[in-house]
C-alpha cells in the first residue's frame, strides 16, 4: 500500500487492535516519523492520530459530508474548538475593520465569542451546516462558512483576520468550499454577497469563479451609512 497515495483524500483507517481513524490524511515518511516519533516507519496521520503502516490492516478513501477538513496548499479547514474565541474576540471582535461593510460582529465580546463557537459547534450535526476555521500553520488566519441551505441552494461567507490578508487566503479557502459544497455536497448553486466598496471581497469572488447576478442599491445599512449590495452565485460543474 502507497501511502502517499491518500494524502489530503478523506479516509476511513482501520488498525490491527481493531481502531477506527477517519478524516483527511497525510502521510508521513519513514525518515520525519525517526525524527519526530523515534519510529523508523512510514505513516498517515488521520484526524490528528498516527498510525504506522505496519499496523494498518484496511485503508479506503470514504465520502465525508458537513463540515469535514478540507486542505489546500496553504490551509487547513477545520472545525471551530472553543479554543478559537479568544482569538476571534481580539482579531475580529476588536477591530472595527473586520465588519465595517457589513455590520455583523459575532465576537464583539469574550462572552459573545465563546457563545458564538459554541453555537457553531452544535450545529456540527446538521448535515447543511458548515463553519470552518481558516487554520495557517496551526495559526487561526480566518473564518468561512456557508450558511441557510434551501432549495438547493447555499451562501457562503467568509474573513481574513488583518495580519493574514493579501496573501490570497481568502481565494484560496474559498476555491476549496466552493468546490466541495457543489461536488462533493451536490449543492447546485453558492450564493455570496459583498458592499459594493469592499473591493477586496469583490476580487476574491471573481477569482473564484463566482458570477455577478444582481444588485440591491443601499441594501447594505452598517451605523449611519448605506452600500450598494453586489449579489454572485457559482453553479455547479456539470
Amino acid at each position: 500500500m502507497e501511502l502517499s497515495a491518500y494524502d489530503n483524500k478523506h479516509v476511513r483507517v482501520t488498525d490491527k487492535w481493531g481502531h477506527v481513524f477517519e478524516g483527511l490524511a497525510s502521510s508521513l515518511g519513514a525518515d520525519y516519523c525517526f525524527h519526530e516519533y523515534g519510529t523508523e516507519e512510514e505513516g498517515i496521520l488521520v484526524g490528528g492520530s498516527l498510525v504506522y503502516k505496519g499496523d494498518i490492516t484496511e485503508i479506503r478513501r470514504i465520502r465525508p459530508h458537513g463540515t469535514a477538513e478540507l486542505g489546500t496548499t496553504h490551509l487547513l479547514l477545520r472545525r471551530y474548538c472553543p479554543e478559537d474565541a479568544p482569538w476571534l474576540y481580539k482579531y475580529f471582535g476588536c477591530n472595527e475593520k473586520m465588519f465595517r461593510y457589513s455590520g455583523w460582529n459575532p465576537y464583539a465580546t469574550e462572552e459573545m465569542a465563546e457563545k458564538t463557537v459554541q453555537e457553531f459547534i452544535n450545529q456540527y450535526e446538521d448535515p447543511h451546516f458548515y463553519g470552518w476555521i481558516i487554520d495557517c500553520d496551526d495559526c487561526v488566519a480566518g473564518t468561512i462558512g456557508a450558511y441557510d441551505y434551501e432549495n438547493d441552494s447555499i451562501e457562503v461567507g467568509f474573513s481574513i483576520a488583518e495580519p493574514y490578508q493579501g496573501r490570497g487566503y481568502a481565494g484560496e479557502a474559498l476555491a476549496e468550499v466552493l468546490h466541495y459544497l457543489t461536488e462533493n455536497e451536490e449543492i447546485s448553486r453558492v450564493t455570496a454577497w459583498c458592499a459594493a466598496e469592499n473591493i477586496a471581497s469583490r476580487r476574491t469572488l471573481e477569482k473564484a469563479g463566482m458570477q455577478f447576478s444582481g444588485l440591491g442599491k443601499e441594501a447594505v445599512i452598517v451605523g449611519d451609512r448605506s452600500y450598494d449590495r453586489l449579489v454572485y452565485e457559482y453553479r455547479k460543474e456539470n
